[in-house]
């Protein structure tokens, strides 16, 4: 029989051990407190978002030649199973639905945007700097106060950030972080300078 193990060490210790943390560290945030009142839990984290591609295989070379994403799985015709966290099996599955499909149509319901976090501003300068090198279009740069987003396009037409997102120790506030018109400038320093935009409504990005 397996000896027990006090505390952290005992089958699950770890996980409550973390929640426990995260509950101290969320302790004045209302809706982590409404959901804990409501559901008794949270996801530990978003693991994977399932978008439709009309070409799998088109698809899977561009994720991995612009974003530089691993292939864990793939079957031609069908999907692409991908991450950039090699400890996930995968991230983003890019699920084949045939040539002639129509969409994404901007205005609808459904998803805007994917985001990809940059560990450092200077990782994020150097993804932009290749996406000109390689003539990858980007849309707009946008400066959120918190975060700077590179948004681009892939293959289908579907909205992907790429960004870097400054410490939590250094945010201006601790809640009502998007929608109100009181944010301060936060200088990103960059080659992106020039195309710049003023950040909108964080729902419309």
């Amino acid at each position: 029989a397996m000896p027990c193990k006090p505390g952290l060490f005992r089958p699950g210790g770890r996980r409550r051990l973390r929640e426990l943390l995260r509950l101290w560290y969320f302790r004045d945030v209302n809706q982590l407190s409404y959901w804990r009142k409501k559901m008794g839990y949270t996801p530990s984290h978003l693991g994977h978002v399932n978008i439709y591609v009309r070409n799998a295989e088109a698809s899977r070379q561009w994720y991995e030649d612009v974003l530089g994403l691993h292939t864990y799985d793939f079957l031609a015709g069908r999907a692409a199973f991908m991450t950039a966290n090699l400890d996930e099996s995968h991230e983003i599955a890019l699920m084949e639905i045939g040539a002639d499909a129509e969409g994404p149509h901007n205005g609808q319901v459904g998803l805007n945007h994917m985001a990809w976090r940059m560990d450092t501003l200077a990782d994020l300068e150097d993804f932009y700097n290749n996406l000109h090198k390689h003539g990858v279009e980007i849309k707009r740069v946008s400066n959120h106060s918190l975060s700077l987003g590179i948004y681009i396009e892939d293959p289908d037409g579907n909205g992907i950030e790429v960004y870097y997102e400054t410490p939590r120790s250094e945010w201006y506030r601790q809640e009502k972080l998007f929608m109100h018109g009181d944010r301060p400038e936060v200088n990103f320093p960059g080659p992106w300078e020039k195309e710049l935009q003023p950040d909108g409504v964080a729902a419309k990005s």
